[in-house]
């Protein structure tokens, strides 16, 4: 049974996504401010996290900020803050996904179950793929090693990484990733691969402001060097 920890500071919202969670088939651990939310998941190793950004003590964007030095664990936001700019910053620090308050329970169980697949799609093929001569993505083991050095990517970055890199060349629209890492219908919002490709540039590049390898094709979207 897969577990999900749900950090929220309003009783109404945990309840429902516990009860929705759980017959759904989830195990579900819950946290009312961003310390505890730390604490259980230290205690607890979730396989998911649904993370408000609006905590007590510690906000949710410190919280993923810990939570991304202990492990990768796959992070859904949750916030009634509609700017892109929350969105990104969210994104930016390895969120998975985005989820604007209020929402469906149904859809927010549509997109924890996306999420994982998505995550353990990562683990399915057996196989190694390699761009030239320095990127090289285990499948299996999820592990990306770029000039001989291991780099940690989240499991949305990985999926997008390997998605261009068995098509090294190619250029992908942003609506074309999207879809790529996304297991479900999702509100379009395509601003969300560019803070993933920033993500990725910082951990693949030697500069990431003068990008070689995962390059921008202006007015359509990216591609990865086929030499990089």
């Amino acid at each position: 049974m897969r577990t999900v920890l749900v950090v929220d500071d309003e009783p109404e919202i945990v309840r429902i996504l516990r009860d929705y969670l759980e017959r759904a088939g989830f195990a579900v651990v819950t946290a009312s401010d961003g310390e505890a939310a730390v604490a259980m998941a230290r205690r607890h190793r979730p396989d998911i996290v649904l993370l408000d950004l609006t905590l007590p003590f510690l906000d949710g964007l410190d919280v993923a900020r810990a939570l991304r030095r202990d492990a990768e664990v796959p992070i859904i936001m949750l916030s009634a803050r509609t700017e892109e700019t929350d969105r990104i910053v969210g994104l930016e620090l390895g969120a998975d996904d985005y989820v604007a308050k209020p929402f469906s329970p149904r859809e927010v169980v549509a997109r924890v179950r996306a999420v994982l697949r998505r995550a353990d799609a990562t683990h399915l093929h057996g196989d190694v793929v390699r761009v030239g001569e320095s990127i090289e993505l285990d499948v299996p083991r999820m592990e990306t090693s770029v000039d001989g050095h291991r780099v940690e990517l989240t499991a949305t970055e990985f999926q997008l990484l390997l998605h261009m890199a068995r098509q090294p060349g190619r250029v992908f629209t942003r609506a074309q990733l999207l879809d790529a890492v996304h297991g479900v219908a999702v509100e379009s919002y395509e601003r969300a691969i560019d803070a993933h490709v920033k993500n990725i540039r910082r951990k693949i590049e030697r500069d990431p402001h003068a990008p070689r390898r995962l390059q921008t094709v202006f007015g359509v979207g990216y591609r990865l060097a086929e030499s990089p």
